[in-house]
């Protein structure tokens, strides 16, 4: 397969456009995906300039997020068949057989999800990570509650602009800091109750928060 490999930390000229080997299943509920779209986030930039957590596995494939269709399954998998259309999150730290800049990935079962069909390719594969870590933020760890209010740094940004989302249909009160006038006009579309232009306005003595 075609496969855009890190050969060195550095700038983006040390990625590569190079053949290798077609991943393979190795574990029963492990399934093989024909990549039609990967996210490009914030880590991934870091690990491409700083080195990846696996610095004695390069060349390494990055790309933490990915969308596309299920080309195999392994025999333990129950939740995909071949032709479904699913997006996740997995690998592109630099561990050895993962990433997603390639146009196949094996990825377990357990971290796959099917893709919403009102969604294309390239708008699901640039979803997983944002939405984990907003999810897990507001959600598990903040338990966050229909009434209470909630604070949103840099609501849009990619991580912020979702977070809003979420915690609006929890029946949250979202105020978010943003930098500009439009950013401020795009939040409240995304339903956050009270933009605070950071630059003139400290959120510290706001009397709603």
């Amino acid at each position: 397969m075609k496969a855009i490999l890190m050969t060195a930390a550095g700038t983006p000229e040390v990625l590569q456009l190079q053949d290798v080997p077609d991943p393979t299943i190795k574990n029963d509920t492990e399934i093989l995906v024909r990549l039609h779209a990967a996210g490009v986030n914030p880590i991934d930039t870091k690990l491409r300039r700083r080195g990846t957590f696996y610095r004695d596995q390069m060349p390494a494939i990055l790309g933490c997020d990915g969308a596309g269709v299920v080309e195999a399954v392994g025999a333990g998998v129950d939740k995909f068949q071949v032709g479904d259309e699913v997006y996740f999150c997995a690998g592109g730290l630099g561990l050895s057989g993962t990433g997603n800049y390639a146009e196949l990935a094996v990825v377990d079962q357990s971290l796959v999800a099917h893709k919403p069909k009102s969604l294309s390719f390239p708008e699901a594969a640039a979803a997983p990570l944002v939405l984990i870590t907003a999810w897990e933020s507001l959600y598990d760890r903040g338990r966050l509650q229909a009434g209470q209010k909630v604070l949103i740094q840099a609501g849009a940004g990619g991580v912020g602009h979702v977070a809003i989302q979420l915690a609006k249909l929890k029946g949250a009160e979202v105020c978010t800091t943003v930098g500009s006038q439009e950013k401020a006009r795009l939040v409240r579309q995304l339903g956050a109750d009270y933009p605070i232009l950071y630059k003139q306005t400290s959120f510290l003595t706001l009397p709603v928060l």
